[in-house]
């Protein structure tokens, strides 16, 4: 069949089509998402680099005193408050202690450890003392920092509360902050900082971070006498 010229263009212009699209090499097809994928989230700060104080205090009731309070107490657990806070540890990281202190004191003792914390002062440890049963050697032999504790005062003469039976007293690194009774080093682990110089982190010396804290609140650092305790801080001296 004869076909007309147009028609026979038109054929003509079709096949040189495919015949070029069958010359060139198909392109590979990339897929994209419809959203570009999350950023990786960059690595956190260390634990230093974005540790900041907290301190939250909250009624503490007799069970949870446990062995560090009892009946015949000059204060009840009505009376105290435990205070949760953060504080730096020898290893330069933040953690979270609690300490108990009487209801009164409880603001100044906040104020002073979100101090020491800005000071990057470092504690090695804070628990309650009954976490050690109530014992005192065995809080202070684990460099333990603790203030309540129903018990009478270390001393020769005649027996009497201690200010830490009110909460008005804190022993800081008993460690390194001995207690120079007589002959007697407590803890005995406190040996090594009889002599207070050199300096060594945690210690308290006259002028430095940690007695300044407590100065700033009025509480007393207890050196005086023959019988310097220097992990001692209370709102009475004694």
């Amino acid at each position: 069949m004869l076909r007309s010229k147009p028609y026979r263009l038109l054929v003509l212009a079709v096949t040189l089509a495919l015949a070029g699209c069958a010359a060139r090499p198909a392109e590979p097809v990339t897929w994209l998402p419809r959203t570009a994928p999350p950023t990786p989230a960059r690595p956190s700060p260390s634990g230093s680099a974005a540790a900041v104080f907290a301190a939250r205090t909250s009624p503490v009731t007799a069970a949870e005193l446990g062995a560090s309070w009892k009946a015949g107490c000059p204060v009840g657990p009505q009376d105290l408050r435990q205070v949760k806070l953060t504080y730096w540890g020898f290893d330069d990281q933040a953690h979270t202690g609690v300490i108990v202190v009487h209801r009164t004191v409880a603001a100044d003792v906040t104020k002073v450890f979100g101090t020491l914390f800005a000071k990057r002062f470092p504690i090695r440890a804070m628990e309650p003392v009954s976490a050690y049963g109530g014992s005192d050697d065995r809080s202070m032999a684990a460099d333990n920092t603790s203030a309540f504790n129903c018990r009478n005062a270390v001393s020769s003469g005649k027996p009497s509360w201690s200010v830490h039976a009110y909460g008005k007293a804190i022993d800081i690194n008993p460690v390194e902050n001995p207690y120079l009774f007589g002959d007697e080093v407590l803890p005995p682990q406190g040996k090594p900082f009889v002599h207070r110089s050199p300096y060594r982190p945690g210690m308290a010396v006259k002028g430095g971070v940690l007695v300044k804290a407590f100065a700033s609140v009025g509480w007393k650092w207890n050196v005086g006498g023959a019988n310097p305790d220097y992990q001692h801080f209370s709102t009475t001296g004694r």
